[in-house]
């Protein structure tokens, strides 16, 4: 979502206070992607074992439902392109850093692979 501050709507990790989460870096993974080549991934299993899991990731269906009551029409829009629209909040882009072989980098919008992360796309 082009143009739209991060202060409105990005993704926050909720790492475990508990936890102990020292600063590292994710372990990058190239998946065979079908006839069309490799694609690279990154492993982000340490990281969604600090996070606990979001409860309640789906807004409640009732409320849906009545929200459209009254309207004429209901749109579906396609929103797979969104996803990596979404800012990672400021201060949780360095957790999600990886390595390769050119640098070290982080994602300054969502990545695929973190946990709680669909609800955050739910939400927007």
């Amino acid at each position: 979502m082009p143009g739209i501050s991060p202060d409105i709507i990005s993704h926050r990790l909720s790492i475990n206070p508990a936890v102990d989460y020292p600063t590292w870096l994710a372990n990058v993974v190239m998946i065979r992607n079908g006839t069309k080549g490799w694609r690279m991934c990154v492993d982000y299993t340490n990281l969604n074992r600090a996070c606990p899991k979001d409860s309640f990731p789906l807004p409640r269906i009732d409320q849906l439902v009545d929200a459209t009551a009254g309207h004429a029409l209901l749109s579906f829009m396609d929103a797979y392109s969104g996803y990596n629209r979404i800012f990672m909040h400021p201060e949780d882009q360095a957790h999600t850093s990886f390595i390769t072989d050119r640098g070290l980098y982080c994602y300054k919008v969502m990545p695929f692979g973190l946990k709680n992360a669909g609800a955050t796309y739910r939400a927007r």
